[in-house]
């Protein structure tokens, strides 16, 4: 009995490692699956729609809006706005894009002083 007891102890020792393993979602051929897509899915009256929701797609910036880069349609900062016709921006602000848009923005507060539409393409 003593035999069996020590037998099925050194059994349980040895099968730890392969039973916690963790699942690496590898099939047979050596393939790893990845999802990176994130779905956001609604249900209306049977039936499922399923978006792919990245960003808004236009924002219509008017001026004493609070500017927040997440929303804006190609973000960036103008390092140079004079190759874009703008003047320099006050000390405090600075000119981003968002679009087509040059808007001009308090760089503490983050609020619109200035929207200049449609000056960059």
């Amino acid at each position: 009995m003593k035999k069996f007891i020590l037998a099925a102890l050194a059994a349980s020792v040895a099968m730890t490692p392969v039973v916690a393993a963790p699942n690496n979602h590898h099939d047979d051929r050596g393939r790893f699956e990845q999802n990176h897509r994130t779905q956001v899915t609604k249900k209306v009256t049977k039936k499922v729609v399923v978006r792919n929701d990245r960003r808004p797609q236009h924002r219509n910036w008017q001026r004493g809006q609070r500017f927040d880069s997440r929303y804006a349609t190609n973000y960036r900062v103008i390092g140079n706005p004079r190759a874009y016709r703008l003047q320099d921006a006050p000390r405090g602000y600075r000119w981003v894009q968002s679009g087509n848009d040059a808007v001009l923005v308090g760089i503490t507060s983050g609020i619109i002083a200035s929207v200049l539409a449609n000056m960059i393409r």
